[in-house]
């Protein structure tokens, strides 16, 4: 295999690590990064989906405790019921509109300016829900007050993550935070819906493409998802400590400044930002 090769997954998993839970989009990013390292075609494409996997295992590992303990209590505990279910409802609709819409995305939006919009408005939006969000707008302090229907609100504003440039890590957390969810509380429910998300994302991408793979791409994969973990379990880790007494107001900036890289490199001609 070849090393440079291996330094790119590598490269590629530590993007992948640190913004898939922030709200700064992933995809934005995985683009532009396998635009300047010549990972542009298919099998890229699938690789990029693939080392999503990574990252969802450190949600796991870092959630272990509330996730193996809502699966051991399902039986005889309706606190834990109510938690896999609202996971489920709110996995719901992005599964059913990705499943319909997915498609025309890709084809009708994966260019210059809807990234670049997507991410100052996004950041716009940020700062405005940030410098409106007070103690007496929480009406959600945790995720066990949640109600299905809270659930299914902030799934369905999920999905607005499919638009590329949006985050869907920002989608559920600033939605959240706007449907009346503390920032703690949106942030939890933000990485545990992305568990059924991201994994039935990865693995829809990995069984369509499944000819452009072989055992020889086996180091590719595994290096970039190692890296994607570790990478991944850092930020989820810094990212709790970090709301504790911040704002979000930081990544609101970070992706204003962001679109207009992406104007930059489209106009310059340095990333062809088309699937």
């Amino acid at each position: 295999m070849d090393i440079i090769l291996l330094v790119k997954a590598a490269i590629m998993g530590l993007v992948e690590g640190f913004t898939e839970f922030l709200p700064i989009s992933s995809t934005g990013h995985l683009i532009l990064t396998g635009a300047l390292l010549g990972m542009t075609d298919d099998k890229s494409k699938v690789f990029d989906i693939a080392i999503q996997t990574g990252a969802i295992l450190a949600v796991i590992i870092v959630y272990w405790q509330r996730i193996s303990g809502a699966v051991r209590d399902f039986g005889s505990s309706a606190k834990a019921r109510r938690f896999v279910f609202n996971v489920a409802i709110g996995f719901m609709p992005a599964a059913i509109i990705g499943f319909f819409v997915y498609k025309k995305i890709k084809a009708y939006l994966f260019n210059a300016p809807v990234v670049a919009a997507a991410f100052i408005v996004g950041g716009l939006i940020i700062l405005w829900v940030e410098r409106r969000a007070k103690p007496t707008t929480v009406r959600i302090h945790d995720i066990d007050d949640m109600t299905p229907l809270d659930a299914l609100k902030v799934g369905l504003v999920q999905c607005l993550g499919m638009i590329p440039g949006t985050s869907r890590s920002g989608s559920t957390i600033i939605g959240g935070m706007l449907l009346g969810l503390s920032r703690k509380a949106a942030t939890d429910f933000s990485f545990f819906l992305a568990i059924p998300t991201l994994v039935a994302a990865g693995g829809y991408s990995l069984w369509k493409e499944r000819a452009l793979l072989s055992m020889a791409d086996a180091p590719l994969f595994g290096v970039g998802f190692v890296v994607s973990f570790l990478s991944a379990w850092l930020c989820i880790r810094w990212l709790l400590r970090y709301i504790a007494s911040h704002s979000f107001e930081v990544f609101a900036w970070y992706r204003i400044a962001f679109g207009i890289v992406v104007l930059f490199t489209a106009w310059s001609g340095l990333v062809v930002w088309v699937d």
